[in-house]
């Protein structure tokens, strides 16, 4: 006897070939995201379900796809800043400037007077695991740190000090007091260098301040 097939209907072939075609799509998502790459400034911190396993060194990893295993990369060897009373513009670090840079700059010293002040400090990541997990938004936590810092540095001087003579002794004063801070934070980042930029008086009082410089440097 003779048997005849059921012509197959438009719909079943456009359904399998549809899960097929996302099937192969995950499949070849989950062989791509297998493998990941660290740069030769970076380290990477792996997680397996959330939680840490290891630091993977610079070169070519394979990790567990699908979400399982997670890599984050740290650049431990690059030198990042901040910057405080000012911006530069093009900064790729998205926490080098404060959102108020001009409040930032006001500041009053030992002898109730005002003055602008503008710095930088330098710093690195020390500790990739410590740098991710121990402390919440650690660059951010670190601009509150060297604010603070700075304030109590310029309120331990007079004006004059600041202005002129006492810039060397203001910016190492403020680095060994932040440094004590972060290691006693455990934040896993190391301060390497705290320096004054532009230091003046506030406007108003900038040109009675100038007069004033004149006239001593004529009287000398």
């Amino acid at each position: 006897p003779l048997s005849f097939r059921r012509p197959r209907s438009p719909l079943g072939i456009i359904l399998r070939v549809g899960v097929a075609f996302f099937a192969l799509l995950f499949l070849l998502s989950g062989v791509l995201s297998c493998f990941y790459t660290v740069s030769p400034e970076s380290v990477a911190v792996v997680q397996r379900f959330g939680k840490f396993t290891h630091v993977a060194q610079p070169g070519l990893h394979f990790k567990i796809p699908f979400g399982v295993d997670t890599a984050t990369v740290v650049p431990i060897r690059r030198q990042l800043k901040l910057e405080f009373g000012f911006s530069t513009p093009g900064a790729t670090n998205r926490d080098q400037a404060g959102d108020h840079p001009a409040l930032e700059r006001d500041m009053v010293t030992g002898d109730l007077n005002a003055a602008q002040v503008e710095w930088i400090i330098q710093y690195g990541i020390s500790d990739p695991v410590g740098y991710l997990f121990k402390v919440r938004d650690p660059a951010p936590t670190l601009r509150g740190f060297t604010e603070s810092v700075m304030r109590e540095v310029i309120g331990d001087r007079t004006v004059d000090e600041v202005l002129t003579i006492g810039r060397t002794e203001i910016e190492s004063d403020c680095l060994v007091r932040l440094k004590q801070l972060v290691e006693r934070i455990d934040m896993g980042l190391r301060v390497e260098q705290v320096q004054l930029k532009n230091v003046n008086p506030p406007g108003p009082v900038q040109r009675s301040f100038d007069e004033v410089n004149r006239a001593q440097q004529e009287r000398e």
